[in-house]
């Protein structure tokens, strides 16, 4: 019966990678890739050779038929991302539940992704957590920040260092300069960086020394202090 396998890649380190994903990427019949140049130079790497076709944001509707009879005509395939977990914040996703639709065995192993070091690491609340990936550009921007001011956990963004300081803006606006964040940078790469602060002070840093890097910012949710911290802030 065929198989598709979402197979996590290093984020940054490449020692991240698990045995059990080697294995699978040494054993598959095929590997659909984000990026094909990214992957061959992973495969590279650990001395793998194996058919490899692109699978990304700008075909994966156009491509999903065809991507569907090749799965069909292996046993194992594999999808992979550049970097961490494929479907996170990705099209990964489209594939997988078309899989799923087509009475397609789906296997996902556990494996590297962003997020969960850095909300770990930031030191804010990590028991209840929501993530919510980008954020979008323009539509709908606002009604993100609107939903978060009554939300109690806390919040995981992924954004790009040329965006930061407008997040960080945003979270002064809406939910008070005096609200935990912790922006963290190029997990588990060299330059590897957590700041930690209030995001009016996150804000003033990042003014004088602009983000380089892929980011995670972790957000504190809403309670009684930081709540009357915003109300003290709307008086004055």
């Amino acid at each position: 019966m065929a198989k598709l396998v979402l197979v996590p890649t290093p984020i940054g380190n490449l020692e991240d990678i698990t045995l059990r994903s080697l294995r699978t990427l040494k054993e598959c019949d095929y590997i659909l890739a984000e990026d094909t140049r990214v992957t061959n130079r992973l495969l590279a790497h650990f001395e793998i050779k194996k058919p490899i076709a692109p699978f990304h944001a700008h075909n994966e509707h156009r491509a999903l038929e065809n991507v569907l009879m090749k799965i069909k005509a292996n046993d194992v395939t594999v999808l992979v991302s550049d970097a961490g977990t494929p479907g996170i914040s990705d099209p990964g996703f489209l594939l997988a539940r078309a899989c799923v639709e087509n009475d397609i065995e789906l296997e996902c192993l556990p494996g590297p992704t962003a997020f969960v070091p850095a909300l770990v690491g930031s030191g804010i609340a990590c028991d209840r957590f929501v993530f919510e990936g980008f954020l979008p550009h323009k539509k709908g921007r606002q009604t993100k920040w609107l939903g978060f001011q009554e939300e109690e956990r806390t919040i995981v963004l992924y954004e790009s260092p040329h965006r930061i300081n407008k997040c960080l803006s945003e979270i002064m606006e809406y939910l008070g300069e005096d609200r935990n964040v912790c922006v963290v940078r190029e997990i588990s790469k060299m330059f590897e960086t957590f700041h930690r602060g209030t995001a009016a002070e996150l804000l003033a840093f990042f003014e004088q020394t602009p983000a380089k890097g892929e980011i995670v910012v972790v957000i504190e949710g809403k309670n009684k202090k930081n709540e009357k911290r915003s109300s003290r802030t709307s008086k004055e």
